[in-house]
């Protein structure tokens, strides 16, 4: 059979999705108690793979340091990767992050040493003072190192345009964008990054003709002390793609904004078209501002054996779908099937192993399965 790489007939004409957020070194203990090191990863890979089982044209949009291996850099071109977007920075950079899962839904990142006791394995050299990934992510005030920035995006459309290096003025604030419909071409996607990251780059990304912006906050920047700053990002994107587990981590001190439908309606009600809560194992709901329906598209049930990257590879896959197709069930479905291919095999790169007839498949059984909650 073919490789969706040589077929991807499904999303027509001249699409493009920028993927922003980090690249990783990863360590992680699996939920089966496997211990992988030192594995390519970060969430802006996992949601351009998700996304190029469907596109041709996929940018990573990141910073890395000088210890960020040159192969890795190669291999991404090797897959038909725009890393244009890849900056690299002085000095080695920590690129490290560490997850232990303790189950496929529950995932810590924290004190690395118990969880490699606790299967009787040495603590890795390289983790020895590590603290968390994403040190700096919930500062409000400035960008961590590997932070991408506004001037970075402006960098990288230097780099494939020139012309539109000095971009004419927008008016302040710009005019909400169309969306959907397939009128959009170029879409970008904020993987979990500084906060600073997701509140100022959708307008210089406006500037440059993208037409759709989405983004997945991560758990650092979901806290109740930063809500101001949250309000502030979700009226500048047009879909927003949190895990439960964020929603309620964001309102745990209002009870009575923790079901995820009066989560969805309230994310929805500060800005954003299209709100999906990536609810893990149960899949996903999907609910549009000005509606008052809600839809529940499950996770397909396929033999899992890591889940690190799977909520990326899901907000990839939608975002490729939706910024041709402007239909978020539609798009949920894409992304459901990247989710699944991603949590099949190790590795952000497994997930371009899939070939059309599989994909093909899976979307066609999930379509039944859509409800109406």
């Amino acid at each position: 059979m073919t490789s969706v790489l040589a077929l991807r007939h499904s999303i027509p004409g001249s699409r493009e999705l920028l993927c922003c957020g980090g690249l990783r070194t990863d360590y992680i203990i699996t939920a089966r108690g496997e211990a992988r090191l030192m594995e390519m990863g970060g969430n802006a890979l996992y949601a351009a793979a998700g996304a190029r089982v469907w596109l041709e044209r996929v940018a990573i949009l990141a910073r890395v340091g000088e210890s960020y291996p040159p192969s890795w850099l190669d291999d991404l071109r090797g897959y038909g990767f725009d890393v244009r977007g890849i900056r690299r920075v002085p000095g080695p950079q920590d690129h490290r992050t560490f997850y232990a899962y303790l189950d496929e839904n529950t995932r810590v990142d924290t004190e690395p040493s118990r969880h490699f006791a606790r299967l009787g394995l040495a603590l890795p050299a390289a983790l020895r003072d590590y603290v968390h990934s994403t040190l700096g992510q919930d500062d409000p005030h400035r960008y961590e190192p590997l932070a991408f920035t506004p001037e970075d995006l402006e960098l990288y459309f230097s780099a494939r345009n020139p012309a539109s290096a000095s971009p004419l003025p927008t008016p302040d604030p710009p005019k909400p964008p169309e969306v959907g419909g397939g009128k959009s071409e170029v879409g970008l996607h904020i993987a979990p990054s500084s906060i600073r990251t997701q509140r100022y780059l959708p307008e210089v990304a406006r500037r440059h003709g993208v037409r759709v912006v989405s983004a997945d906050p991560g758990e650092r920047a979901m806290q109740p002390a930063l809500m101001p700053y949250v309000e502030e990002m979700l009226a500048q994107v047009d879909i927003f793609l949190p895990s439960d587990q964020e929603a309620e981590s964001l309102f745990r001190d209002e009870p009575a904004k923790v079901d995820v439908r009066q989560c969805a309606e309230w994310f929805a009600d500060h800005g954003p078209r299209v709100v999906v809560l990536k609810l893990g194992a149960d899949g996903a709901l999907v609910h549009e501002r000005g509606s008052r329906r809600f839809w529940h598209v499950p996770a397909l049930p396929v033999r899992v054996v890591d889940v690190t990257g799977a909520g990326d590879a899901f907000c990839g896959g939608f975002m490729a779908d939706f910024i041709a197709h402007g239909d978020p069930i539609r798009a949920a479905i894409t992304g459901t099937v990247s989710a699944s291919l991603a949590v099949q095999d190790y590795g952000p790169l497994s997930i371009l192993g899939a070939t059309e007839d599989e994909i093909d498949h899976r979307a066609s059984l999930l379509r039944a399965y859509v409800n109406a909650v």
